[in-house]
């Protein structure tokens, strides 16, 4: 078998690194948190995004946000727990663009341990963590799979690998997201599918400062101080350090990577203790 030479890349060719120009994103959950954070770091690295959120108003803001800084972007209202929204809401998509990424961060959170997770809370996780992501990417693969290749990532969390108090159902769907990835990265790698997923620990976004002022009003900042001490690091991750990662593993640069789930997370799960 003839040997192939790999030579160092000249470090003037990473000045672009990360770019994504001239690929199209679908970015779930995008109206605000990490999901708008990755928007706005894959429209102002080139791509052109489309931001799906339940709250339609919330994606148009963060559609006009990214278009004044010069970015590309449109805005779908669209619940992801529903096989026939999500249906017409990518068909409308791929009528317009060929899609190369597809990020699924649409999710919600559920305090609770075993005993006080009701069966309608346990479902509602489900449908939104799980199915969601599931009707997404059954949405996409098949246009993926046309176009022979594509990104998929996926927002897992570090409950996936790790026994947190009172995440009972929140843990179960994080960790169904990561097996969900590894299944479709095996399945898929022949079509030039890649999919991956990120276990953020606590991130700063608004939903912290919510729970902060409806569980523990008047010791918000004592108890934003206890929870940024969970991380070895010292603090929370900010969402904007989120999106760099997802930048990396869906820009071309990472075109080796599928079948990994990347922990971001301050040293939580290897340093704790």
């Amino acid at each position: 078998m003839e040997e192939r030479s790999f030579a160092l890349k000249d470090p003037k060719e990473n000045v672009n690194a990360f770019r994504l120009d001239g690929k199209a994103a679908i970015i779930t959950g995008a109206g605000s948190g990490i999901g708008l954070a990755i928007a706005r770091k894959f429209a102002s690295n080139g791509a052109f995004v489309h931001l799906l959120d339940i709250n339609l108003e919330a994606a148009e803001s963060a559609a006009q946000q990214i278009l004044s800084e010069s970015g590309q972007a449109r805005a779908y209202g669209c619940d992801v727990t529903r096989r026939e929204a999500v249906k017409v809401v990518f068909e409308e998509i791929f009528g317009q663009d060929r899609i190369h990424i597809l990020v699924n961060n649409a999710g919600i959170a559920h305090v609770g341990n075993l005993e006080k997770t009701t069966e309608e809370e346990f479902d509602r996780i489900f449908r939104v963590n799980v199915k969601g992501v599931y009707q997404c990417m059954f949405a996409a693969i098949e246009h993926m799979k046309g176009n022979g290749e594509g990104v998929i990532l996926n927002m897992a969390s570090i409950a996936a690998w790790s026994g947190l108090a009172d995440r009972f159902a929140y843990s179960m769907s994080k960790g169904a997201v990561v097996a969900m990835t590894y299944s479709v990265a095996r399945d898929y790698v022949q079509h030039g599918v890649r999919c991956n997923s990120i276990s953020p620990a606590r991130v700063h976004t608004p939903f912290v400062d919510r729970y902060l002022q409806q569980n523990y009003p008047g010791r918000e900042k004592e108890m934003f101080a206890k929870l940024s001490q969970t991380q070895p690091i010292g603090r929370m991750a900010h969402p904007d350090e989120v999106a760099s990662l997802a930048l990396f593993l869906c820009s071309d640069d990472a075109a080796f990577i599928t079948g990994t789930d990347y922990a971001i997370d301050g040293g939580f799960l290897n340093l704790h203790g």
